[in-house]
Formats: structure tokens, C-alpha cells, sequence
């Protein structure tokens, strides 16, 4: 098949969409299907232009046989509902227009999480006469609210009517959780279009490290630590005031939480620790995707946390997988639902209460100080890593697709 990708975000930026996208992408490769991704020159989050590529009109290279086209976007830091909305614009504009210039596919692939790139996508897909599939990776507008991003409102409801629509212009909804299918239906979306394709992680970069990486552990003074990383995205939806205050009952024991990443909430979490003169949070840079590996070697256990908000139960944060890929004990401090669901299940850590400090230091003590627990689920997150890998992912989505492509056939 032919098969035209919309994506804002992309390799190499580090966000989970962009990994997911591109891994995927390069898994039907190698299946034989010709892969089109477009998207912006690289520049999340911190909205500057990663260096070696430029914000062109148009520039086409190849990544290990996916056909990446980038294209102008309005581009800034991750913050700020205004000027965000106008990059979310700028990229449906520029992308609908070159996706003209495309050979056509035969069928047409848009991933959320905000709704302008799926109009992107249903105006190419309605354009050049071919399905349209919508996949939904976060439940926007709805997420908007649960951040604070956006209160009720008649934007937000305009937003909500232009997400029922979107459904009804795509031929198949494919949805990363159960919690989102049923969240559809309820809103009158058919049950027989969406399908359910669960996340997972790329089992060829994250694997087991058997010892913590030395210059690691030197670099950033984790020697003789007890280390909770929190690997990811820093936004406003993770609520990491939270480990901040946790942070805080345990500064006078061995244990540090690292972060790894950038985010819009960052600057505010190093203002909140030089205040508090906690020597026990530790903050890295953004990283390559292929040096994460490194990274998560130096983790004693892995924290998974997101806001107290209903809309996070209905979510995987992608962070389950990769910590399970990796055989890394998970705290989930989000709350429950399918995420939950599949941590208990497959005993690869222990569920917490969101946004309760006090259980999560007493999350943190009680693992710290059983390690037959923590080698029990290191053990258990290692033999349920293979359930969840990014070849069968692209597996089931591709098989979505050509669903999608025959129903339309058949429809003409």
C-alpha cells in the first residue's frame, strides 16, 4: 500500500507521537509499503529549530526508507495557548496544500493528539478520493480542560462539534485504549468503526542494562542514590508538583528523582527546587531518542504520573512500555483506568494515588526497601514487554488501514 502519514511531530524530536510515528512508520517499510510522513521541521518543545534543518516551504529526505516531507509551520516554544493554536494552524494550512503536490496514496493516516491535523488530513483524503483513518491518541479538546489550557466555553464547544465531524468524515477511528472507544460510542460515534490498537515500545532500542551506566551516574552525582526516573515529557498534564512535595518528606533519605526531558512545566519545577533547596531532584536535558537506553539503565524504579483528572484514567501513558521493555519496576501515579488496568495485570509495579505526596514518598520507602519486590516486578515487567512491542503495533494499525481501504473501495 500507499500510505500518507499527517503528523506534526516527528523524528528527531523527542515527544512520544514523534517516536511512535516514526518507528511505526519504518515497521511497514520493511513490510513492503511505500510511507509518506508530513511534518514540521523539527523544533519541539522548546520551539526553536533543531540544528542541520531549516523551516522551509517544502524539504524531502529519507529516514530509513520513510519519505518525509517537512513543511513551514508557525513555530514556537510549548506554551501558551495563543501561539500554540497558531502553529497547530499553520501546520494544517502548509500541509494540506503540499500533501497536493504527494502521488496519491491509498489511504490517508492522521494522528492526534490536537484536532488540526486530522482537518488536514480529512481535506487531503476528501481532495484526492481516498480513505481517511483517524487516530486518536489523546482525547482533544477534552485534555485541553483537564490541563487547565482551556475552561468550558463556545471555542470549546466549536472544538467539540469540529471532533464529532472529523469521526464522521473518516472512514475507521482507531483509538490507543479502550476508555477512548467507549468515550466515542457514548457520543454517538458508531462502534463498528473504531478499532482498539494499544501502544508499545521499540523492543529493538529498549531492552534490559544489566549494570548503570558509569558516566551517567557521574555526570549527574547519582552515585550511591536510590533513583526514580521520570523519562518524558515535563508538561503542564503531569502534575509534577506532586514528585516535587514527595521530594521534600524524603530529602534526608538516599532516594533522587531524576528528570529527563523539557516541557512546558520545567522552569517552574527548578524554580520550585531551588526554593525548597532540595538536593534530591535532579534535572537532565532533552535527549536523542537512541541515547534513552542510557538513561533508563540508571533507574532504580520508573515514575508514570499525570494530574488527578478523570480524562488521565482514560489514557496509556506510552512510559508503561517503555519501562517495561527495559525491566524497570513502574510507580503509576495517574488515575486508574486502563493504564492501572494493565500495570496491575501484569504485576510490573505498584498503582498510587495521584497527586498525594505523602503516598507516593511512602510508594517510594516501600519499594526502597524491598528489593525481592522490585526484582519481582522487574522480572514480571520483562515477560510482559513482548505483549506490548512496537512490531505488533504497526502489525495491528496496518491492518486497520487496509480495513479502511477496502470499505472505501467497496463504497464507490
Amino acid at each position: 500500500m500507499r500510505i500518507l502519514v499527517f503528523s506534526d511531530h516527528f523524528y528527531p524530536e523527542p515527544s512520544a507521537p514523534a517516536a511512535h510515528v516514526f518507528e511505526r512508520a519504518k515497521k511497514w517499510v520493511e513490510m513492503g509499503h511505500d510511507v509518506t510522513v508530513i511534518c514540521s521541521a523539527p523544533n519541539f518543545p522548546e520551539g526553536k529549530v533543531y540544528d542541520g534543518y531549516t523551516n522551509a516551504w517544502r524539504t524531502v529526505e529519507d529516514l530509513s526508507g520513510v519519505r518525509v516531507v517537512r513543511v513551514k509551520t508557525y513555530v514556537t516554544v510549548n506554551e501558551g495557548t495563543f501561539r500554540r493554536t497558531l502553529d497547530y494552524c499553520s501546520y494544517s494550512l502548509s500541509s494540506s496544500f503540499f500533501s497536493l503536490f504527494e502521488q496519491r496514496p491509498d489511504v490517508i493516516l492522521s494522528t492526534s493528539p490536537h484536532l488540526f491535523i486530522p482537518v488536514a488530513g480529512v481535506f487531503a483524503a476528501m481532495s484526492r478520493r481516498v480513505p481517511h483513518v483517524f487516530e486518536i491518541r489523546d482525547l482533544w479538546p477534552a485534555s485541553l480542560v483537564a490541563t487547565g489550557a482551556m475552561s468550558r466555553s463556545r471555542i470549546l464547544q466549536g472544538l467539540e462539534k469540529l471532533e464529532l465531524w472529523l469521526y464522521r468524515r473518516s472512514e475507521r477511528v482507531m483509538t490507543l485504549t479502550p476508555s477512548f472507544k467507549r468515550d466515542l460510542v457514548s457520543r454517538g460515534v458508531s462502534d463498528g468503526k473504531i478499532d482498539v490498537v494499544v501502544n508499545g515500545a521499540n523492543l529493538d532500542l529498549f531492552r534490559p542494562m544489566e549494570v548503570k551506566d558509569a558516566e551517567i551516574v557521574s555526570r549527574y552525582g547519582l552515585e550511591d542514590r536510590f533513583v526514580v526516573g521520570y523519562l518524558g515529557t515535563i508538561g503542564l498534564a503531569h502534575g509534577l508538583e506532586n514528585v516535587v512535595a514527595a521530594a521534600e518528606h524524603l530529602r534526608d533519605t538516599d532516594v533522587c528523582f531524576f528528570f529527563v526531558g523539557v516541557g512546558a512545566a520545567k522552569r517552574t519545577l527548578e524554580e520550585m527546587v531551588a526554593k525548597k533547596g532540595l538536593s534530591n531532584v535532579v534535572f537532565a536535558p532533552r535527549q536523542l531518542k537512541e541515547d534513552m537506553p542510557r538513561f533508563w539503565s540508571v533507574c532504580d524504579l520508573s515514575l508514570i504520573h499525570l494530574k488527578d483528572d478523570p480524562v488521565f484514567g482514560t489514557v496509556i501513558p506510552s512510559k508503561i512500555f517503555e519501562s517495561m521493555a527495559v525491566g524497570v519496576a513502574a510507580l503509576y501515579c495517574v488515575p486508574r483506568g486502563d493504564g492501572s488496568d494493565i500495570v496491575e495485570k501484569h504485576q510490573t509495579g505498584l498503582v498510587v494515588p495521584p497527586m498525594n505526596p505523602e503516598k507516593l514518598a511512602e510508594a517510594v520507602m516501600s519499594l526502597r526497601n524491598d528489593e525481592a519486590l522490585r526484582r519481582k516486578f522487574a522480572e514480571s515487567s520483562k515477560a510482559a514487554a513482548g505483549k506490548f512491542s512496537r512490531h505488533k503495533q504497526a502489525e495491528a494499525s496496518l491492518a486497520v488501514l487496509r480495513q479502511a481501504a477496502e470499505e472505501y473501495g467497496s463504497s464507490q
